[in-house]
């Protein structure tokens, strides 16, 4: 008898215990890093400053009434490629070299009638990154992606994902596929249309459904899932498949579809674009329903969303628009993509979760970089031994007090205070950096291009106690003559953090038909050789020392995809030399003179691109 009732309490003793265990939180969260594409600061409604945004978000206006909104929260780099490079490595873009979109390419100008030309950056992430995905699928994670990748020259180009630590990808760009005619041909109801309405009239989207399929499979693991779902959206092409939400916003914003104001018209001006926006909100909508109404497997009684943590962003600011058409307004912040100026580094940022206050909105500055810090210490994994982060961890700031900008410390203890942009690229030409309430421009172009200043400087805010009120997000009142002191001290950290970062900046282009001061002077290559693996180059200086000279080669001329990479070279007594790498096909050699003029030998004038590499004008490697 004592032996039966020992086994019967014995068997309930289990089942308590295993109930228990059952309804205990799972070790390790899951994780959702969702970065929309091109999506701007004032493009959610739950963001509306000044004038009201017509865009109707219902469903991330409702996610950040579930977790904290961050005010002041920035992308890594104004541009598409570097941010998510940055955002996946934890490497700051100056630190990456990859500062831009494309890239791995000899530096030229982009047309002869430039002053500056951009340096040489690279085309991508390399392929051996310790990526967050690598690391949380070290550390038991199924890691899946779905949507837009661009991490090096092309959407294709390698390293994909499944090189970097993603178990499942899918890239499939769904109804955001170009259309021949946006006033035409929309979607339907049809089952044999491949861009069907659904039941509330919002076309079919594959990348949607893969996001939706990974999490729908991955929850029945027993282990935790990580999902980078990159959107398509609201990115170009610029149209809807919905009819009924093109009308929507034409009605919205009386506008005619077929005549849209030029991009120099202020304002929300395009319906295509406000139905794009509200498409983007309606699919993740589709994610966060998903999470509240699913049961978690790993957690019986409980929805995946009690455990999952969310956090959206997007990758740059808002685009402006094309070359006829405005797209959208960051207003009040000046610019857009491909400017570091306000309006195109500030972008939405909610993070929801575990253990994170809901309806809480902050002034705290945060930055994509801080992502991947913040993941591993919502996974619970210590960051890599001898892995570099440029950012910062969020989590104790998110869970402690959101509003607390103390909470955000680096390893020594000290609160961030400071955040650096480098984008030398294009008609920007700029570097930026934040330091509490002021912001300082750096203009690499300022001695020809017209009514710019080598300096700028800004203050954005007043803040007290944590609160900040808003001064001058316009950036339009320069104080830079009255407060040229505190300009030079934020130079000065500026530049400091640049060479920390042995960033690359642009150089002068002798070819200009501006009249550039010196740009006689320009050093000439005589002549050049090759022996064995070592490259000797002659050269004349012609008035201006010659300060640096580069090896600018690829492994791969003439197929797709040429990349180009970056090696130094030596100067002495008028000699250039420098090593081969193994395996080189072409190569350009790189002279940059006391003046920062750039000269190329051979000399690239023509235009580059598919048919035409830049092998084509380039030194090639006898075998």
């Amino acid at each position: 008898m004592f032996k039966k009732y020992t086994i019967i309490s014995l068997l309930i003793a289990s089942s308590v215990s295993l109930g228990f265990a059952e309804n205990t939180r799972p070790k390790q969260p899951n994780i959702i890093l969702l970065l929309t594409d091109d999506l701007g600061w004032q493009d959610v409604k739950c963001y509306d400053l000044d004038e009201p945004s017509p865009m109707e978000t219902p469903h991330i206006d409702a996610l950040a009434k579930r977790g904290v909104m961050f005010w002041q929260g920035y992308s890594p780099a104004p541009t598409c490629a570097p941010s998510r490079c940055a955002i996946m490595s934890g490497n700051h873009p100056a630190r990456a070299q990859k500062t831009h979109v494309v890239g791995g390419h000899p530096p030229l100008p982009r047309n002869k009638h430039t002053t500056m030309m951009d340096p040489w950056y690279s085309g991508r992430m390399p392929a051996d990154e310790l990526t967050i995905g690598k690391v949380l699928k070290q550390h038991g994670y199924t890691t899946g992606h779905a949507g837009k990748w661009h991490i090096a020259i092309d959407h294709h180009a390698y390293p994909q994902p499944g090189d970097v630590g993603f178990d499942y990808t899918r890239a499939v760009r769904g109804a955001r596929k170009g259309m021949k005619d946006r006033l035409k041909n929309f979607a339907t109801t049809a089952k044999d249309d491949p861009f069907r309405l659904d039941e509330n009239g919002y076309p079919y989207h594959q990348t949607n459904v893969d996001a939706l399929n990974f999490i729908d499979q991955a929850k029945l693991q027993p282990k935790p899932f990580f999902l980078y779902y990159a959107t398509w959206l609201v990115h170009t092409p610029i149209h809807t498949r919905s009819e009924e939400l093109l009308k929507k916003y034409t009605k919205k914003l009386k506008i005619d579809p077929a005549n849209l104001p030029p991009r120099d018209q202020v304002g929300q001006t395009n319906p295509y674009y406000c139905a794009m926006v509200e498409e983007l909100d309606y699919y993740v909508g589709k994610v966060f329903d998903y999470l509240e109404k699913t049961e978690d497997p790993r957690w019986p009684g409980h929805m995946l969303s009690e455990n999952t943590y969310i956090i959206f962003t997007s990758d740059n600011g808002g685009m402006e628009g094309g070359r006829s058409e405005r797209y959208t307004d960051n207003a009040p912040l000046d610019r857009g993509k491909i400017s570091a100026m306000e309006g195109g580094t500030r972008v939405p940022l909610i993070i929801t979760g575990p253990n994170i206050p809901k309806a809480t909105q902050t002034e705290v500055m945060a930055n994509g970089l801080d992502f991947y810090p913040t993941i591993l210490s919502m996974a619970g994994v210590k960051k890599p031994e001898g892995k570099n982060l440029d950012g910062l961890d969020l989590l104790p700031l998110l869970t402690t007090n959101p509003k607390d900008p103390s909470l955000v410390i680096d390893a020594g203890g000290k609160v961030r205070d400071t955040m650096v942009w480098h984008f030398p690229h294009g008609v920007a030409l700029e570097s930026t950096i934040r330091i509490g309430d002021y912001k300082l421009i750096q203009n690499y172009d300022h001695l020809h291009a017209e009514n710019t200043d080598e300096f700028e400087l800004y203050r954005l805010y007043e803040t007290k106690d944590n609160v900040a009120t808003r001064v001058d997000l316009e950036e339009s009142n320069n104080l830079y003559s009255a407060m040229p002191e505190k300009a030079q001290e934020m130079h000065g950290k500026l530049k400091e953090s640049l060479t920390e970062m042995k960033a690359s900046y642009p150089y002068y282009n002798p070819h200009s038909r501006k009249g550039l001061t010196n740009k006689e002077k320009i050093p000439v290559v005589n002549s050049s050789s090759i022996k064995g693996d070592i490259i000797t180059a002659k050269f004349t200086e012609n008035g201006t020392k010659l300060i640096k000279a580069e090896l600018i080669y690829t492994l791969n001329g003439g197929e797709s995809y040429e990349e180009w990479y970056r090696a130094s070279a030596h100067i002495k007594n008028g000699t250039i030399t420098c090593t081969l790498p193994e395996g080189t096909t072409h190569y350009v050699l790189n002279l940059i003179d006391a003046n920062n003029f750039l000269v190329s030998y051979p000399d690239l004038k023509g235009k580059y691109g598919k048919g035409n590499p830049y092998s084509v004008d380039a030194i090639q490697v006898k075998k």
